[in-house]
């Protein structure tokens, strides 16, 4: 699968240095900066400029800082953010990075992708577009053919998502445990961190000592994306999975990664022991090509007896790049007929900029750019 976009774009998107350029939308938001991260001396890509609204156009990156365990190098603090200005992006670079809120995501990036703009987006707007992937290249890479039928794909332009960040987080164990012994129904329930709602996330007397259990349009968007995610695309339509999702979902006082307690029904029945070696086992397309933010082991697993936990199992994932792009997985059990274990992913690496980053690697490898 190598879908071919025509080389219209062989003059522009390209920086001296060979690399692509690539703009940062919503660059003083917790994923753009986030982006930022990924992007500084990545191999691929060069950022062209950080966009933002009119009320922090001129400003200094560093100015705006919210992700504050990564310690960004000088130039790239002093770097300056623009209001977007689509016609200026579209006519200096290949690939947009799209952080910005969903409301304004969705006009954004249909027209930066009608002006022939490759969009790699956090956002949910176009996630259940009919032409639209929701791609976590661990796991539907061939999905990306759905590209091909996005009206603006004769230009070059077009839209991939990245899943919200709930289901990322588990998709990926999902994969080999679906692919081995067959999925007939998952059972989820959430513990999410508050940076998943953004800066400067849930205000502190509600959620200290607390836990809220509802994050609005979660427990849907679970519901479907998953099996969206775990389907097929043929024939200018995607097929999802057949088996059933059911997840509940609350806010914790957690900042930074999200636990997920899975209850499986799968089609065989495996012991815990191989269940646990599938999962330990796992590589994928990403893994086999070496793309620079893929973790060599996509799933990590831990016997210990209270792990995982996020305190220490957020930043899982190697090399340095890809610190924070592991799913971790424990306390896998079997009890009446079901398995069960524990997810700790980092929402706002693997469930966010991380995820966009991943797809867009997986794009220039296979030329799709």
């Amino acid at each position: 699968m190598n879908p071919q976009v025509p080389n219209i774009h062989a003059d522009r998107g390209i920086h001296m240095s060979g690399k692509i350029n690539v703009a940062v939308l919503g660059a003083t938001g917790m994923i753009g900066q986030r982006f930022v991260q990924m992007l500084e001396d990545h191999p691929y890509f060069n950022i062209e400029g950080l966009y933002a609204s009119e009320r922090s156009d001129g400003k200094k990156f560093g100015d705006t800082l919210k992700v504050r365990d990564y310690p960004y190098k000088q130039e790239t603090l002093d770097m300056k953010i623009s209001k977007m200005d689509l016609n200026h992006i579209a006519k200096n670079c290949r690939i947009a990075f799209s952080g910005i809120p969903s409301d304004l995501a969705g006009p954004t990036e249909t027209e930066l992708a009608q002006k022939g703009v490759a969009v790699f987006t956090n956002a949910g707007s176009h996630r259940m577009d009919k032409h639209v992937p929701i791609i976590v290249p661990e796991v539907n890479v061939a999905q990306f053919d759905a590209v091909k039928d996005q009206d603006t794909y004769a230009n070059g332009g077009y839209i991939v998502t990245n899943a919200n960040c709930s289901s990322t987080g588990i998709v990926v164990p999902l994969k080999p445990i679906m692919d081995t012994f067959g999925l007939k129904q998952v059972f989820v329930s959430t513990y999410q961190a508050i940076s998943g709602a953004g800066y400067p996330g849930v205000p502190s007397l509600d959620i200290l000592g607390n836990v809220i259990p509802y994050i609005s349009h979660e427990e849907e968007k679970m519901e479907t994306e998953i099996c969206k995610m775990l389907g097929t695309y043929g024939n200018g339509d995607f097929k999802y999975a057949d088996f059933k999702v059911m997840a509940n979902c609350a806010r914790v006082p957690v900042v930074d990664g999200h636990t997920e307690s899975l209850v499986l029904d799968l089609e065989q029945q495996p012991t815990v022991e191989e269940l646990a070696k599938c999962l330990a086992g796992f590589r994928a397309e990403p893994q086999k090509m070496g793309l620079p933010s893929a973790p060599e082991q996509p799933v990590i697993v831990r016997e210990e007896v209270n792990r995982p936990q996020p305190i220490y199992d957020v930043f899982a994932g190697s090399p340095a790049r890809a610190r924070g792009m592991a799913s971790t997985v424990g306390r896998i059990g079997q009890s009446n007929g079901y398995y069960k274990m524990w997810v700790v992913s980092h929402n706002t690496l693997r469930g966010g900029a991380g995820g966009s980053m991943l797809n867009a690697e997986y794009a220039y490898k296979k030329g799709i750019l």
